[in-house]
């Protein structure tokens, strides 16, 4: 028997891997204090090392590894946490969330298809990505609707969640944005959950913002996308 069909029978083998895996790239972050240093990005280098060296398949450490899914709804739910303790922060700026999420879902609409007619995209790729910056279950479901591809939009969300996280708190400190609401608001319409915990570092308010902007530019995504995508 080798190593892949040991670690098969094993239903606790991705979960093992995977809490390891970010375990290391949390001590490291936490070691070196690098930006670049993003927990979830190590964990994804180590998995995919750790699979490609000791040839088990992905569908063996998936086998396990889909079992932490399950935990996606009650972490999710505990971000409202931190936009109910920041309530009159919302209410006092309201229409400025309203507005800032929406031009953000309005002009990243419009780079993507600036970039599709730069370098001679397929609109069906156009389409794959146009949702990548919401949470993988709705951006799935607006890719579907366009005739996208699953793996590719799979692919876009994990790639913007993980850059936003390294690369959003570089690009606040060099465009000097300082105010927590801009911030969160930031880190949440952009990189979806990654961001937000992200933002959960910053603060409590940017951590509110960033919670809230996970909702609202889903909500806007599958208004935007599919009327932006009906006038191409």
């Amino acid at each position: 028997m080798n190593l892949n069909d040991f670690l098969a029978e094993s239903v606790f083998f991705g979960i093992v891997l995977s809490l390891a895996a970010y375990k290391i790239g949390f001590e490291i972050q936490r070691k070196y204090k690098k930006v670049f240093l993003n927990p979830l990005l190590i964990s994804i280098v180590i998995i995919i090392s750790f699979l490609l060296v000791t040839g088990v398949s992905y569908e063996t450490f998936q086998k396990g590894a889909s079992r932490l899914s399950y935990f996606l709804t009650p972490v999710t739910v505990c971000l409202a946490v931190p936009l109910y303790k920041q309530l009159q922060v919302l209410k006092e700026n309201v229409a400025a969330i309203l507005i800032s999420i929406f031009l953000g879902c309005l002009s990243h609409a419009g780079i993507l298809i600036g970039i599709t007619a730069a370098f001679g995209m397929d609109k069906q790729l156009l389409f794959s990505l146009m949702p990548k910056s919401i949470t993988t279950a709705i951006a799935l479901g607006v890719s579907d609707e366009l005739g996208g591809i699953a793996g590719i939009t799979v692919i876009g969300v994990m790639v913007a969640g993980i850059s936003g996280a390294v690369v959003g708190p570089v690009l606040l400190k060099l465009f000097r944005i300082r105010d927590p609401i801009a911030q969160g608001l930031a880190l949440g319409s952009s990189a979806h959950a990654i961001g937000t915990s992200k933002a959960v570092e910053l603060g409590e308010v940017q951590a509110a913002m960033s919670s809230l902007a996970i909702v609202v530019t889903g909500i806007m995504t599958v208004v935007i996308v599919p009327w932006v995508a009906g006038l191409l």
